[in-house]
């Protein structure tokens, strides 16, 4: 049962992680961003009603079940394309990504409510948020660190951020399939800002739900 335990804790920050970027996939996340009055200005003229114009369907193609003719079909008022061939192959990979992710999340979601269910029968309720609690501190640990990366790379030197933001796309892209020139729309409608901000909500959202578990449970 101590085994079946760790699983849950494991499941935790799983769980917490994917609910953050479920939230973030959402026209909640981009419309709070863009409205920022820190966000920057697109160096090629989109207006902030361009970037949520065109940030919707992007974002939208992300947790549908369209094929890339859903962007590629999208033009701007001259008859040009929005996106270009590297753009809409790397937007087919990003999309690859997070409907891993999101079934990652599926999944943590399932094993808790089923092992909830089965410490329940055997009335280890105990043990279960035990298992909770040190899921909970796990995330902490993990999101506190996501965070530091974030608010250094935005405090202190954004080369900080970028190192990271570089090994991260090396673990699911090949080689510089996701660079782009900055007159590129992806990086017009979402450039570095963009994610940094996004690093900082889910660490935090998720250090709120491990806070959550850790110290309320343990008040329990």
């Amino acid at each position: 049962m101590k085994s079946l335990s760790y699983l849950v804790s494991l499941a935790v920050p799983f769980a917490l992680i994917g609910f953050a970027l479920r939230v973030m996939l959402t026209p909640l996340y981009y419309t709070v961003e863009y409205n920022m009055p820190y966000f920057p200005n697109d160096e090629y003229d989109f207006t902030k009603e361009d970037r949520l114009k065109w940030a919707k369907p992007s974002v939208e193609y992300l947790v549908n079940d369209a094929d890339i003719s859903y962007l590629a079909e999208l033009k701007f008022d001259d008859g040009s394309p929005i996106y270009g061939y590297r753009e809409l192959s790397h937007m087919e990979d990003v999309k690859s990504v997070v409907q891993g992710a999101l079934k990652t999340w599926y999944v943590s979601l399932a094993i808790l409510i089923i092992f909830l269910f089965l410490f329940w029968r055997i009335k280890a309720l105990p043990e279960y948020f035990n298992a909770l609690r040190r899921g909970g501190l796990w995330m902490i640990g993990f999101a506190a660190i996501l965070a530091l990366i974030a608010a250094a790379g935005i405090l202190l030197n954004p080369d900080i951020f970028w190192a990271f933001f570089s090994w991260f796309h090396s673990l699911f892209f090949e080689g510089d399939s996701w660079l782009f020139y900055y007159s590129d729309t992806l990086i017009r409608l979402f450039p570095i800002r963009f994610w940094q901000d996004a690093v900082i909500f889910m660490a935090v959202f998720a250090l709120g739900g491990g806070a959550a578990l850790a110290v309320g449970l343990k008040t329990r």
